[in-house]
């Protein structure tokens, strides 16, 4: 007997998960919703069609939506379910999901009343960090809904009057937190150092700030997937390159079959508004990743935004930038090749220019991207690490990682000189 999830997008519902015996997923877009002349579809993959979307579809796109690797074992732990039972997780804490979209069981979405918030005092905020460790998106709590794609323990806030606060019922919330990850020193320092100095050299970056409850230091990240609007707090739907191509999140990795920067330049042009401009904006992405040493800039950390008065998606701010190479117990293998190598010190002018046409003026204007970056990003990140207490966020890995940022400065400036 197979299992049901109604799929709601913003108010509207969409369409029908569907759990067969056999654990394939299919879905099914609705009738009515069919009809609507404002009806969108859900991801880029699943264009609207009467016709359902088979397991190979559906799977990739769904699980999309769930913690990554020891966070989804620890979650299917608390919540008493298999880690491979997505349809599972999804129907106990679907109901605040990356973007516009929320599951529920049918015919059971809880009235959207306005429930009080649950404002976190520090010796409050300090506990639940640590229950957040053992319980990943505090699933077993029946009042807290809510599912958030990653690997690393994160929760989804509402931050009022500067303070956290647990948002109840599926109501929308405004952060994503994200405690300093355990032997990683100086993690959310890190990532709010990178972050910012991504925002001061020009590209587009979520907003980050750093804070501490208890002994914990904890990252805020502020939604770009949720605008304030007359009406209140309103959802953006999103989308990550993994679910856009239909590709299993368990292979989110270039080396293990996952999108690489090709194939999601390929994306951009096939589905944005403005494909030369977000292709460009892509590759400038690349290029402050290789920059700042971060090895783990796979393609669930680029995403897709869907505009609420747009027909096509653009690409999303970037977001998830930690320098990787500041620790060395983590792999110097980039998460994308870059010309066919992920090796940072073996990246040569050529496998640069293989990212871009053959074309003199494409060729021109990448390198002149390329070479802007590499020059401005070391006074930058000087800067900022003298500027870092003041940020609240020093740390003796920020030296490190300056240390990263200059010799692979050095190198790109080298083969461009």
């Amino acid at each position: 007997m197979s299992r049901l999830l109604d799929v709601f997008l913003h108010d509207s519902k969409a369409g029908v998960l569907e759990q067969f015996d056999d654990a394939s997923l299919s879905f099914q877009y609705d009738d009515a919703y069919l009809s609507s002349e404002n009806a969108r579809p859900i991801s880029v993959s699943m264009p609207i069609t009467s016709e359902p979307y088979p397991n190979a579809v559906a799977r990739p796109y769904f699980s999309g939506l769930l913690p990554d690797e020891s966070a989804r074992n620890r979650l299917a732990g608390a919540l008493g379910i298999s880690d491979t039972n997505a349809f599972g997780m999804l129907e106990i804490i679907g109901g605040e999901c990356a973007g516009a979209l929320a599951l529920y069981g049918q015919n059971t979405r809880p009235a959207m009343v306005d429930a009080r918030d649950e404002i976190l005092e520090d010796q409050q905020l300090a506990g639940l960090l640590n229950e957040l460790r053992g319980n990943p998106l505090l699933g077993s709590r029946n009042d807290v809904r809510l599912s958030l794609a990653g690997a690393q323990d994160k929760l989804a806030v509402k931050v009022v009057n500067s303070q956290v606060a647990l948002v109840k019922n599926g109501q929308p919330t405004t952060h994503i937190l994200k405690p300093d990850i355990i032997g990683l020193a100086g993690s959310a320092q890190n990532e709010c150092f990178c972050m910012t100095l991504a925002l001061r050299v020009g590209l587009m970056a979520a907003d980050v700030q750093l804070a501490t409850a208890g002994d914990t230091d904890y990252v805020l990240v502020e939604r770009f997937d949720r605008i304030n609007t007359s009406g209140g707090l309103t959802r953006l739907h999103q989308e990550d390159f993994c679910q856009a191509l239909s590709v299993p999140p368990e292979i989110k990795y270039e080396d293990e079959g996952g999108p690489g920067i090709d194939r999601s330049l390929g994306l951009i042009k096939k589905v944005v508004d403005q494909p030369a401009a977000d292709r460009l904006t892509f590759l400038k992405m690349q290029i402050f990743h290789f920059l700042v040493g971060n090895a783990d800039a796979h393609a669930k950390n680029f995403a897709l935004l869907h505009a609420p008065d747009a027909r096509s998606p653009s690409l999303a701010p970037l977001y998830d930038v930690v320098c990787t190479s500041a620790y060395p117990a983590l792999t110097k293998k980039m998460a994308m090749r870059i010309g066919r190598r992920n090796i940072p010190d073996t990246i040569r002018l050529k496998q640069w220019l293989s990212l871009v046409p053959d074309t003199r003026g494409a060729q021109r204007l990448f390198t002149g991207q390329l070479l802007d970056l590499a020059e401005a990003i070391v006074p930058e990140s000087q800067a900022l690490l003298a500027e870092s207490a003041r940020y609240g966020y020093s740390h003796p890995v920020l030296r490190d990682v300056c240390k990263v940022i200059k010799a692979r400065a050095a190198q790109v400036v080298g083969e461009l000189s």
